[in-house]
């Protein structure tokens, strides 16, 4: 592959990207009763299991949930306001909804109400954590022009922590690179990927984790797409890549078991759901398109 060859990409690869709620400042001082609440628990999205699943509950039919909880605005669709709510361990869903993962509502709901529960968990996420200061320890307050806190003892204002992370096909002839975590189910292969360190660039983040992870040196890395990955704050930026030079050593802690695979003998492979699985399928567009 050329520097200036196009790398068309599938079109579920931003499954958790937020592209139907728009955020509206200052934030509305009160929940409006149309407003449209996203219950959150534990990083798990409440859900009405009925003929149509549904993650939304009218606020104004739940004032006891309001006042029991964190309260994250989203964003507006059209005129309604949607907010998450932080459930607390003890709070009693509504009749009829049980918990979910998100990534357990995948084929279950609109992939554009599964891309706001992804957003709702992030921000009760995030809520959560900047409950009080990192410098002084003073309780947070919100700041209604932005998505942040500031502390009104000294001032330190806080946003949403997204942490940037790599993952990267490795491409060599007509196989790829698959790698096996201990944390995957059993039998599941999927590209390497790991967390961008302070003062490094993506590209060395590539390289570094390529090298850490399997022992192997690669090249050309492209650009492929990111996408938002709200367990709990990642922000996952992938590339594709050629093998370069080297044998597979694996490190034994984050990897356990590294190979080369072709079409003929691919393993299990991720949720469609995942970046992951989107650029693996991208390889497979590529080769079986020939």
């Amino acid at each position: 592959m050329n520097s200036t060859d196009p790398i068309e990409i599938p079109a579920h690869h931003a499954v958790f990207s937020v592209t139907a709620l728009s955020p509206r400042f200052p934030i509305p001082p009160e929940i409006p009763a149309q407003a449209l609440l996203i219950l959150v628990s534990n990083q798990r999205i409440a859900i009405y299991d009925g003929d149509t699943p549904q993650i939304y509950s009218q606020a104004g039919l739940h004032t006891n949930i309001r006042t029991s909880c964190l309260i994250e605005y989203l964003g507006h669709k059209g005129a309604v306001p949607y907010y998450a709510a932080g459930l607390a361990d003890n709070t009693l869903l509504p009749e009829g909804w049980t918990l979910s993962g998100v990534r357990e509502l995948y084929g279950r709901i609109p992939e554009e109400d599964l891309a706001n529960a992804s957003f709702a968990v992030r921000m009760i996420g995030s809520a959560e954590t900047s409950r009080f200061c990192g410098r002084c320890g003073h309780e947070t307050e919100r700041v209604i022009m932005e998505r942040s806190k500031k502390c009104p003892a000294c001032g330190l204002v806080s946003y949403p922590r997204i942490s940037p992370a790599i993952i990267v096909l490795i491409m060599r002839g007509d196989t790829i690179l698959l790698a096996r975590s201990p944390r995957f189910p059993e039998g599941m292969r999927s590209v390497i990927a790991g967390f961008a360190e302070p003062g490094e660039t993506l590209e060395d983040a590539v390289r570094r984790e390529v090298q850490e992870e399997v022992g192997i040196s690669v090249k050309n890395i492209h650009y492929f797409a990111s996408e938002p990955w709200p367990f709990p704050d990642s922000l996952m930026i992938g590339f594709v890549a050629d093998y370069a030079s080297g044998e597979i050593v694996i490190d034994n802690n984050e990897i356990i078991a590294a190979g080369w695979f072709g079409l003929d003998n691919l393993p299990t492979l991720p949720q469609q759901m995942s970046i992951s699985r989107a650029l693996i399928d991208y390889w497979i567009n590529l080769k079986t398109d020939r």
